[in-house]
């Protein structure tokens, strides 16, 4: 049986020890310059004194917190509980009724602004975090009336989500405007995708090395031999079982040894309004494969890189199980902030 330990800050009614230097011109003399307390939206703490000092050398003056208290209403703990709450699966009603049981009353817009809060403190925290090895994938998630398409960036190393766009995946201008300062501010060299086409051009362009699913790759080439075994002629069966062999072991020479395989099948042409033979569909099935084959085979000589996406598949799954509770996002920004904070497991 696992045991989930949740870490929530601290609060102190009282500050433990004077502030070290001035906020404004980092001078160490400060002098005590009144103080008052006030109440503090806390399930222990009800009220916290509040210090303020000056500045000897700029005479500014400034309110040294307790621990865990700041300008707001709530404690720190407090919002980090809240915002927990939403991501465990209850609503913003839900959070409202269960921390009203422990005396602490917060509204609904009150909750939604703390789970935006935590959002946007991952989002800052992982904007300059250096990332090596990017794992992306598109969703369509309901937001305003239908299924909105989102994309999804994830850190393969600590499978946690880094950034989060409004972007269709099936375009391949789109994905390259929004991922390029991404990979320019984390350094990213590898991409983890599935084999849409959009993520080749993209990776082409930005000079990124790509990783191409290993899954997908097998599960769509496992379906097109299937269609391929009875329509091709009897003569041409055993190129089927070699492109199943190959891809199993994946040798280096892989994608060779597919060239040779496309040029021994005759080329049959046919016009426009012409139905593709089985032979003809075989040898656009060599051809993409052996254009591919590098793509397929990145994670053997480099150790740190998957040969799945299923990292960042995980993660687009805890987004689409809370997706589907919260009857649909309202705005853009909340949808963005929400998937936030839920595929990075919990607050």
């Amino acid at each position: 049986m696992s045991i989930v330990v949740l870490k929530l800050p601290d609060v102190k009614g009282i500050a433990e020890n004077r502030p070290h230097h001035c906020p404004s011109c980092q001078g160490e003399v400060l002098q005590r310059w009144g103080g008052r307390e006030r109440k503090v939206r806390d399930h222990q703490v009800k009220a916290a004194l509040v210090h303020r000092y000056r500045c000897c050398r700029c005479r500014h003056t400034f309110r040294h917190y307790p621990e865990g208290v700041d300008q707001g209403q709530q404690s720190q703990r407090l919002r980090k509980l809240a915002a927990i709450c939403w991501t465990l699966g209850l609503s913003y009603r839900g959070m409202e009724l269960i921390l009203g049981v422990f005396g602490v009353g917060i509204s609904r817009m009150s909750g939604w602004r703390d789970v935006q809060e935590e959002a946007g403190q991952m989002k800052r925290s992982r904007m300059w975090k250096p990332v090596r090895v990017l794992g992306l994938d598109g969703a369509y998630v309901l937001g305003w009336g239908k299924k909105r398409p989102v994309l999804v960036a994830v850190d393969l190393g600590a499978e946690k989500p880094v950034a989060i766009g409004y972007v269709d995946e099936a375009n391949p201008q789109a994905v390259k405007r929004w991922l390029e300062p991404i990979v320019k501010r984390l350094g990213v060299s590898v991409i983890v995708t599935d084999d849409l086409a959009s993520y080749k051009v993209v990776a082409r362009k930005l000079d990124l090395e790509h990783q191409i699913c290993q899954f997908h790759v097998r599960r769509w080439v496992g379906r097109a031999l299937h269609d391929l075994q009875g329509s091709v002629p009897q003569e041409w069966l055993w190129v089927l079982e070699e492109i199943k062999a190959l891809l199993e072991q994946l040798p280096p020479e892989g994608g060779r040894r597919m060239f040779e395989l496309w040029k021994q099948i005759p080329e049959r042409r046919f016009g426009q309004a012409g139905a593709r033979s089985a032979l003809v569909q075989l040898r656009y099935l060599l051809i993409r494969l052996s254009e591919d084959w590098p793509n397929y085979r990145v994670f053997d000589w480099q150790k740190d890189v998957p040969w799945t996406n299923n990292g960042t598949e995980q993660v687009i799954g805890k987004m689409k199980m809370r997706s589907r509770t919260v009857r649909g996002y309202k705005k853009q920004a909340g949808m963005l902030a929400g998937l936030m904070i839920v595929g990075s497991g919990a607050a």
